[in-house]
């Protein structure tokens, strides 16, 4: 199973971890984890790359997980734009949730 944790601070989403495989299917043929690692990517890509922020992005290739961290000290569009777009992902991958309840946990801490 995949858990994603969105990381919190009062109504801040800070980031969030995602580890282990959904076991949906074999790697490589696992729709519920190609899903969730497009979601990553889009995050990842349009904060860091379209929006030109540095947010961290940690890959453990031995775990599989990622950890995303949003930087502080963003104006205020940007954090702003960072909320939507981290709600937007967790409310996804609670869809996602609902559909394979076996293979995928979204939480909050």
């Amino acid at each position: 199973m995949t858990t994603v944790t969105f990381l919190t601070e009062e109504a801040r989403i800070n980031g969030f971890d995602a580890t282990g495989h959904s076991g949906y299917a074999a790697a490589g043929e696992d729709i519920v984890c190609a899903a969730i690692t497009s979601a990553v990517r889009l995050v990842e890509a349009t904060v860091n790359d379209v929006m030109g922020l540095c947010a961290s992005v940690k890959v453990d290739e031995e775990t599989g997980s990622i950890a995303f961290r949003l930087p502080g000290g963003l104006s205020q569009t940007a954090e702003a734009t960072c909320q939507a777009i981290l709600t937007g992902m967790m409310v996804y991958l609670a869809t996602l949730h609902d559909e394979y309840p076996d293979n995928i946990e979204v939480m909050e801490a």
